[in-house]
């Protein structure tokens, strides 16, 4: 693809015939390659339907609970900026669901 630059001064307006280049430039034809190919009609419907159950999923309500920790485990949490319970959550998760960490605290 030719790559077309035009100089055009203050006020001046360009040639009849270089405006329909541009306006044919503004609106290239769509080439699908074999790594991005054309969706189906039913794609997007698909993929809203799988947003909108995953939305659902993180709006699940969620227990408030309260635990004992040291100030300085809080202040380290807290330094991680705003949304610092989101990431214990996460890595009391990461925890639970990889016991081989217990089996290295508890020893």
């Amino acid at each position: 693809m030719a790559m077309t630059t035009i100089t055009i001064k203050a006020g001046q307006k360009p040639a009849a015939k270089r405006v329909k280049r541009i306006r044919a430039a503004a609106k290239p034809p769509i080439t699908y390659t074999p790594d991005c190919p054309q969706t189906t009609p039913a794609e997007p419907a698909e993929f809203a339907t799988e947003a909108g159950e995953l939305k659902q999923r993180m709006k699940q309500i969620k227990p408030t609970v309260t635990i004992r920790m040291t100030p300085d485990l809080l202040a380290k949490y807290k330094a991680l900026g705003k949304g610092y319970t989101g990431i214990m959550a996460d890595v009391l998760n990461y925890a639970v669901d990889n016991p081989e960490i217990f089996s290295k605290i508890r020893s």
